[in-house]
């Protein structure tokens, strides 16, 4: 019984191995038509929905504070760095920096019994 032979399977394999090559490419070509500032700003939203699940994780658990404030420092370093390269991403992501930073406040506080501080 002959199953298509060894040459059968090579050309499957290369036709697999075209279209993979193809939708690399039309991936390749998707993401450089985005500017970078938005990718970039997109990430930022990433670390920021990591620290409001960290500040927040929900009934009968306790928040992760140290967790929260990595999330939170990395978003400051990416928006301070960045500033207005980030184009008009800017001004909202160091809005959504400063509400986190209050919310770290107040979380702190209710979890420590103590007065507010914010990440580093």
């Amino acid at each position: 019984m002959d199953l298509g032979g060894s040459a059968g399977f090579d050309a499957g394999f290369d036709a697999e191995e075209a279209a993979a090559a193809a939708e690399i490419e039309r991936i390749r070509a998707e993401v450089t038509s985005v500017p970078a500032a938005d990718i970039v700003a997109n990430h930022v939203i990433g670390l920021w929905q990591l620290a409001v699940l960290h500040l927040d994780p929900g009934p009968g658990r306790i928040p992760q504070l140290g967790e929260a404030a990595v999330a939170i420092d990395a978003i400051g370093a990416v928006v301070d760095a960045l500033g207005d390269r980030l184009g008009e991403s800017a001004g909202p992501l160091r809005d959504a920096l400063a509400q986190l930073h209050l919310a770290y406040a107040e979380v702190r506080a209710q979890v420590t019994g103590s007065g507010p501080t914010t990440p580093a």
